[in-house]
């Protein structure tokens, strides 16, 4: 994807960013002219970005755990210098299964991937944001975060959170300089949505098929968007 804009000298932090819809987003603030860092817990995709000819250089880091985070954040910003961009893309698709037959343990799991680190990352960022003047933070939601869907209800509560978390930083950090908005895709192609069209299919007795065009159907062009339309 071609750059709308230049983003040279500037540096960036994207979070589960070694494959998907976050490595499109990091190459494509590096093709603007950002200096990127991310992380991931697929150490096969990390080795991966860091062999590729981008200026993204990719990390080890689980994000459900807080002191990971922070040793992330701090050899990322160590090596850039600081930070003026924070994309929170980190969200997994958490159990496809009834409130009463989920287990707590996925369900803590999704909120700490799908909310808490993106409040961990703005909370290490903002302050080095607002040394240099200002920032842009981008979280990362869905169309789950406007609608409900049955058998996705810890998708759904992390989704909705990140609104409401972007909206109180927005408030909080707008005076500073530091603009936060959120993203809300709907379906994004790829391996992800493919897993939880089967998964959701199997637990209503229909064919991915069926199930796919049920997707599509909350779309208003009923099409799925592509990793580069969210980068853009």
């Amino acid at each position: 994807m071609k750059p709308l804009i230049s983003l040279r000298g500037r540096r960036a932090i994207v979070s589960a960013a070694a494959s998907g819809i976050g490595r499109v987003i990091a190459e494509t603030l590096a093709q603007a002219g950002a200096s990127v860092e991310v992380c991931d817990v697929n150490r096969e995709k990390i080795a991966e970005v860091n062999s590729s000819d981008t200026a993204v250089r990719a990390s080890y880091c689980n994000l459900a755990m807080p002191d990971e985070i922070e040793r992330f954040f701090a050899d990322a910003v160590g090596r850039l210098g600081g930070v003026d961009i924070l994309v929170n893309n980190a969200g997994i698709a958490g159990p496809i299964e009834t409130a009463e037959t989920m287990t707590l343990e996925s369900w803590n799991q999704t909120l700490a991937i799908n909310l808490t680190s993106h409040f961990l990352l703005a909370r290490l960022a903002a302050p080095l944001m607002r040394q240099v003047g200002g920032g842009a933070i981008v979280n990362i939601s869905s169309t789950a975060g406007l609608e409900g869907y049955a058998l996705r209800s810890p998708y759904n509560a992390s989704k909705w959170g990140v609104i409401g978390l972007s909206k109180s930083l927005a408030k909080e950090l707008g005076p500073s300089h530091i603009r936060v908005n959120v993203i809300c895709p709907g379906l994004v192609e790829g391996e992800r949505i493919e897993r939880v069209i089967a998964e959701t299919a199997a637990k209503k007795a229909v064919e991915p098929a069926e199930m796919r065009a049920r997707f599509l159907a909350e779309s208003s062009m009923g099409i799925g968007v592509l990793p580069d339309d969210i980068a853009a």
